[in-house]
């Protein structure tokens, strides 16, 4: 590999500007098995994509370009899968509609952004679920922010920072910029936020007994019942319901809702 080379790695190109030995020092070529920082690539390549290095640039940005477009169909693809079998899920489980805690992600480097994406997704349940909008690497952006605008999704960085443009444009827009730079910190709090998503549930504390001794009907008014506390404080009326008698024990309580957690 030389400098000025014209390099594609997946679905990323651009023409080897500069190279830094394992040392960090400038160097102009490197031999097989040599490590070498380079730069000139358009953007960060995925973990794993392969390398070479191609005649001129407009075959690198043809071949890139055809490379993006199957991973964007490949990317429809698996989105309407998901969307098939939620469907299917749904109709199974009697169509409930499972809350969406949309996210963007935007990290240092390509191996945390996967890390961090994978352990948010586990946190799904079939009644909250997170929701990855964007995930890559680098600094956060306008077009991240206008992203998260668009699909009222909260940002999180990941040992990265927003510019000073994407900064203003989140505070005028009410986007949410979270940052971290350790993954259970960011896992804790996403799973804080999709436990307050939960529905709470319903509680029935019992607060008295009564027995009804005497019943007196009054015209225009209906049934007045005398009654007896048998346990607790009571105080009690029942609106547009007489079907009382003599004899008749009512159980008093009180419905609260408890919160719940992951």
């Amino acid at each position: 590999l030389k400098r000025g080379d014209m390099l594609l790695a997946g679905s990323t190109y651009g023409r080897v500007r500069a190279m830094l030995d394992e040392n960090g020092k400038p160097c102009n070529e490197a031999g097989p098995s040599i490590p070498v920082e380079i730069q000139g690539l358009s953007e960060v390549p995925a973990a794993g994509e392969a390398v070479q290095v191609v005649p001129d640039e407009r075959k690198a940005r043809e071949i890139a370009l055809f490379r993006q477009g199957k991973f964007r169909d490949v990317k429809l693809a698996k989105q309407q899968a998901v969307k098939l079998e939620t469907m299917m899920e749904n109709m199974g489980e009697g169509a409930i509609e499972a809350k969406l805690l949309p996210l963007i992600i935007k990290a240092d480097v390509q191996g945390s952004q996967e890390a961090l994406s994978q352990s948010l997704q586990k946190l799904s349940t079939p009644e909250v679920k997170v929701q990855i909008v964007h995930a890559a690497v680098g600094g956060i952006t306008e077009t991240d922010v206008n992203l998260a605008v668009a699909s009222k999704a909260v940002i999180i960085g990941f040992n990265s920072r927003a510019d000073a443009a994407a900064r203003k444009l989140a505070e005028n827009n009410g986007v949410d910029i979270r940052y971290h730079n350790i993954i259970y910190d960011a896992v804790d709090e996403v799973k804080a936020a999709l436990s307050g998503m939960l529905t709470p549930d319903k509680k029935e504390e019992i607060t008295g007994m009564v027995e009804i001794r005497q019943v007196f009907l009054v015209s225009k008014v209906g049934a007045i019942a005398g009654c007896l506390v048998t346990d607790g404080v009571v105080g009690l009326s029942l609106k547009g319901y007489n079907d009382i008698k003599e004899g008749d024990q009512l159980e008093v309580f009180e419905v609260t809702e408890v919160a719940r957690s992951l």
